[in-house]
C-alpha cells in the first residue's frame, strides 16, 4: 500500500461558491484509480453532473476504464453532462490505463523528465454513445502524472515544477505561480508513483 501520493489544487471559478469540478483517488493493494470530472458550465448544475460521475466511480472502481466510461455516460442522460479523465494504475501487470473525454487532460511524466501530454477523445458525456479511447502503457518505476480541468492554462501546464517528485510541493507551486482570480473552475492534482517494492519486473 502507499504506493502512491496524491496532492490536489482547487479553486471555483471567479464569483462562485461552489466549484463544478469533482474528483476521487484510491489505492487499494492490487491498484490506483484517479477521476476528474468537469461539469459544463460552472456552480450548481456543473456540480452536480460531476458528481453522479464521481459516485459511479467510487461505486464500481473495480471494474474496467471502458466499463466505467460507458456506466458515466448512461447515467447522465438528462444531465448537463460532463467531461472526464480517468487514470487506473494496475501494481500486479505494471501498466496504466488513461481516457480522457473532452477538455481535461493528463500528462506524464517519467523518471527521465520525458513530458507526454495525452490527447483526449472529443466531445462530453451525456447518455448519447459515442466513441471514446484508452490509452495503455508500462508503468515505470518512478512517474508522475498531472490530471487538470481547462482552468489550468497551457503556459501553466509549461511549468518545470512538474518534474518535482514531491506532490505536496508541485500543487503549492502551481498556486503560488497561477493567475488569480481564476477566469473556470481549475482543479489540478499531482499523482506519484514511485516502485519501492519491487511490483515491475
Amino acid at each position: 500500500m502507499n504506493r502512491v501520493k496524491v496532492a490536489v489544487f482547487q479553486e471555483a471559478k471567479n464569483g462562485n461558491n461552489e466549484c463544478g469540478d469533482s474528483y476521487y483517488f484510491c489505492e487499494t493493494e492490487s491498484e490506483f484509480i484517479c477521476a476528474l470530472a468537469d461539469g459544463l458550465g460552472s456552480g450548481e448544475y456543473a456540480k452536480e453532473s460531476s458528481d453522479i460521475v464521481i459516485n459511479i466511480i467510487k461505486e464500481n472502481m473495480n471494474c474496467s476504464v471502458e466499463k466505467l466510461v460507458q456506466k458515466c455516460n448512461e447515467q447522465l442522460f438528462g444531465k448537463r453532462g460532463t467531461v472526464l479523465a480517468i487514470l487506473k494504475i494496475d501494481f500486479m501487470s505494471g501498466i496504466y490505463s488513461i481516457s480522457t473525454i473532452g477538455n481535461v487532460g493528463v500528462i506524464t511524466v517519467t523518471g527521465e523528465n520525458k513530458r507526454k501530454r495525452n490527447v483526449p477523445s472529443a466531445g462530453y458525456l451525456a447518455g448519447y454513445k459515442r466513441d471514446f479511447k484508452v490509452i495503455r502503457e508500462p508503468l515505470e518505476s518512478e512517474m508522475n502524472f498531472i490530471m487538470y480541468t481547462d482552468g489550468v492554462t497551457n503556459q501553466e501546464l509549461a511549468d518545470n515544477y512538474f518534474f518535482g517528485t514531491e506532490v505536496e510541493r508541485i500543487t503549492k507551486s502551481f498556486a503560488l505561480r497561477s493567475g488569480t482570480p481564476r477566469k473556470d473552475d481549475t482543479t489540478l492534482i499531482a499523482i506519484r508513483y514511485e516502485n519501492k517494492d519491487n511490483d515491475i519486473e
